[in-house]
């Protein structure tokens, strides 16, 4: 889907002024439906609505409503206005939708633009996930006395599936809807990590008891794939998932297990790390940052979607 020339050019410069860290904004998505709205002066800004179904079986559940109706704006300089404007269009058009309760509306938008952020609150929308990203070598903190960090092995599954679905079930109450059927969509992919000769999912012990996991992947930013969309171009570690047994949170666990996923990255050469956790998540909003991530993109969202103001 095409937009004025004028208007994306306009939006570019507004991403790069607003973080260094920002790859070139994005043009349109191909697919979806216009919003069109205009500023008190005459501006013209826009949006594309794209909309996705997840089944009952589809992995992204986890952390997604089922119908999710995403918006791509497009607001070139106009600030708090442009947005304003494009979101009350939005709320408009939400008007001949029948959205059910699992349901949401979502912008994914610079968590640096401070204007963008005054409108989001304005019309519902709030923070419910971020991705943060870690650039840069920092010393390391070493493990703690009896704390131990290995690679999982396939005999540590049912292990590692428990702890993932304990958290699971945490989340739920501050951000991501909870799942009956989290244990099924979580174990495939945690079955194909630990099948593997180096998995990258490492498990931290303390005394001989498995207490903690970390689940990473490789991932590539390069020129036209969607990773670079949101990345700077680059080899990148992406941290998954991190878990520590609830009894044992707050203990040192996830800050010794991270100490050595991040060396092992380091060493490999990777440019950065990142990962998406919750800012409405009071354990993890405040561990991240401590472990030198900062956010750099903001899912907003209201749910159900028939909330959107």
């Amino acid at each position: 889907m095409e937009i004025e020339k004028k208007l994306l050019d306009a939006h570019r410069t507004r991403f790069a002024a607003i973080d260094r860290l920002l790859p070139e904004a994005a043009p349109p998505p191909v697919v979806g439906e216009r919003v069109d709205a205009a500023t008190a002066s005459g501006v013209q800004v826009t949006g594309v609505v794209q909309r996705q179904l997840h089944g009952p079986d589809d992995v992204p559940l986890l952390w997604s409503a089922a119908d999710v109706r995403q918006l791509f704006p497009f607001i070139g300089g106009t600030g708090t206005e442009g947005m304003d404007v494009l979101l009350r269009a939005w709320r408009t058009w939400m008007d001949a939708e029948s959205p059910g309760e699992d349901s949401s509306c979502v912008v994914n938008w610079p968590s640096r633009d401070a204007e963008a952020i005054r409108a989001f609150l304005d019309h519902g929308l709030v923070p419910m996930s971020a991705l943060a990203v870690r650039t840069g070598h920092r010393r390391e903190d070493p493990a703690g006395d009896g704390v131990t960090v290995r690679r999982a092995r396939y005999e540590d599954f049912d292990d590692v599936l428990a702890m993932a679905v304990s958290t699971h079930d945490y989340i739920g109450q501050v951000a991501t809807r909870h799942r009956s059927n989290a244990a099924e969509l979580l174990a495939p992919a945690l079955e194909r990590a630990l099948d593997k000769d180096a998995p990258l999912l490492w498990l931290a012990e303390r005394d001989g008891t498995v207490a903690a996991f970390a689940h990473a992947a490789w991932v590539i930013s390069s020129p036209g794939s969607a990773e670079a969309e949101l990345l700077p171009h680059g080899r990148w570690g992406y941290v998954n998932n991190v878990v520590t047994v609830a009894g044992l949170r707050g203990s040192g666990l996830g800050r010794a297990l991270m100490s050595v996923v991040h060396e092992e990255f380091t060493g490999d050469g990777a440019d950065g790390t990142y990962l998406y956790y919750n800012p409405t998540n009071p354990l993890s909003s405040v561990f991240w940052h401590r472990q030198g991530y900062r956010p750099l993109w903001t899912s907003w969202e209201v749910h159900p979607a028939s909330a959107l103001r």
